[in-house]
């Protein structure tokens, strides 16, 4: 039986939440020239997203979290695009990142970028959980894009799972 204080999710579910979102992002008319990959989480939703926008993909990698999953005092960069001002000055940036929790690394990674003068900024997440945020999104962000709202829980994707069948079978009993 699934623990009720976590939520289980298939790569097919990710995938049919990927694809609606990314409908969701064209019926809009934002139209990107560069993904930016947040990582570790947002890596695959953003790969996934490419198949439907067919855009670069560019990675970041900023850690909040410790190793046993506790908040740092502040986001800190731990891998950043080379050369960010000649591939980000004056073009439109879709932000990617599995789940807006506290919100404190999207905004960091958005003041990061916006920094580098980009023509537009949106973001895309897969999940946004509602509760509280101790983060904002900027004013100069055009379009804040959810896959799904959920209540503040555990989510289990299924890239951080060590037993991938126990992880479907537990996605599909929820």
């Amino acid at each position: 039986m699934a623990d009720p204080a976590k939520f289980y999710l298939s790569y097919n579910q990710i995938h049919k939440t990927v694809k609606r979102l990314s409908e969701e992002i064209k019926s809009t008319g934002y139209d990107p020239d560069v993904i930016v990959a947040i990582g570790t989480g947002g890596f695959i939703p953003a790969r996934m997203l490419k198949t439907y926008i067919n855009r670069p993909i560019y990675t970041v990698g900023i850690s909040y979290y410790d190793e046993n999953d506790k908040p740092k005092d502040a986001p800190e960069k731990v891998q950043w695009i080379d050369e960010v001002e000649n591939k980000l000055e004056g073009r439109k940036v879709l932000l990617v990142d599995e789940v807006d929790d506290s919100r404190i690394t999207l905004e960091y990674c958005l003041r990061e970028l916006l920094s580098h003068k980009p023509a537009e900024i949106s973001v895309a997440v897969l999940h946004n959980k509602n509760k509280l945020k101790e983060g904002v999104i900027p004013d100069e962000v055009s379009h804040y894009f959810v896959g799904n709202e959920l209540e503040d829980i555990w989510i289990c994707y299924p890239w951080d799972a060590v037993d991938i069948d126990e992880q479907e079978k537990m996605a599909h009993t929820q």
